[in-house]
């Protein structure tokens, strides 16, 4: 958990580095006047900035991802399952192991509530009476997951269904 923190805040790093037209976090109070005194606009700049890099990641393994057919117990492009996609995930992106199936994917981790998810916390369904599936929050209510019917592909939570067999969260990267 530590190495892949430390190994997110060094990519976080160099991308502040290399944002030479970024904005500065820093408040200007006037021309050529800056108030370096005011940290509240740094720390929420920081973290606007994991989620930035959580997003751009995911994103990243979405596009590699997507479209993939859904085959239970599969694990490669040819097909994959939920948990398998997670895992996949999870191991390439962030470095952190995970459970290959879902039911011990979802005791793994933090409990989070509903309405404090995050870019990157898992959230799991209650799709049968004893099936899981699970997919990685995205932002602004999207997720992606290996769905038994597309394959590979982003959902909303806003959709009737999903709504309906939300279980919960856990929260595996812990900032």
């Amino acid at each position: 958990m530590n190495n892949s923190l430390s190994i997110l805040f060094s990519l976080l790093f160099i991308s502040l580095l290399s944002a030479c037209s970024a904005t500065s976090p820093v408040s200007e109070k006037s021309a050529g006047t800056i108030d370096v005194t005011d940290r509240s606009n740094v720390q929420r700049s920081a973290a606007m900035k994991t989620d930035d890099l959580l997003f751009v990641l995911l994103r990243s393994e979405f596009q590699y991802w997507k479209g993939t057919p859904y085959s239970f117990g599969g694990q490669t492009k040819k097909g994959i399952d939920c948990s398998a996609l997670v895992q996949n995930v999870y191991e390439n992106s962030f470095h952190l192991p995970l459970p290959r199936v879902a039911k011990r994917q979802a005791a793994t981790g933090l409990f989070v509530y509903k309405n404090a998810i995050q870019v990157g916390d898992l959230l799991f369904f209650k799709t049968g009476w004893k099936e899981l599936h699970v997919g990685i929050y995205m932002g602004d209510k999207q997720f992606f997951h290996a769905s038994s019917s597309n394959g590979v592909m982003i959902s909303s939570l806003d959709n009737v269904y999903w709504q309906s067999k939300y279980w919960q969260a856990r929260r595996i990267i812990d900032e």
